[in-house]
């Protein structure tokens, strides 16, 4: 897997926008896992921050991630998500050191 792309993003929403925020993060968990390439995608909330959103996801290239974001619904994400974040989204791109293995 040598092409694995793998990130961590955080989402800082502004207060009165967490909860639409995270409906619409969820909103887009079951329809990205069926995607082709991906191989995890989860939602999380930081449990000392309430509101504030971790998501983590791993895809088996960087094409595959690119089609993920070419899609409507995150392009209009993309353009819109700072009528929800108090700051701009924070993301990581990991390089995996650890064997992948799927259970």
């Amino acid at each position: 897997m040598d092409q694995l792309v793998t990130l961590v993003g955080t989402a800082r929403p502004k207060p009165e926008r967490a909860e639409e925020l995270k409906q619409l993060l969820l909103s887009f968990v079951e329809p990205t896992r069926q995607e082709p390439g991906c191989l995890e995608y989860h939602v999380h909330e930081d449990r000392d921050e309430p509101g504030v959103f971790v998501f983590y996801e791993a895809w088996r290239s960087q094409a595959d991630l690119d089609a993920h974001l070419a899609l409507p619904h995150l392009r209009d994400f993309r353009e819109r998500r700072m009528d929800y974040l108090a700051e701009d989204l924070e993301i990581r791109f990991l390089t995996m050191r650890s064997p992948y293995t799927r259970a």
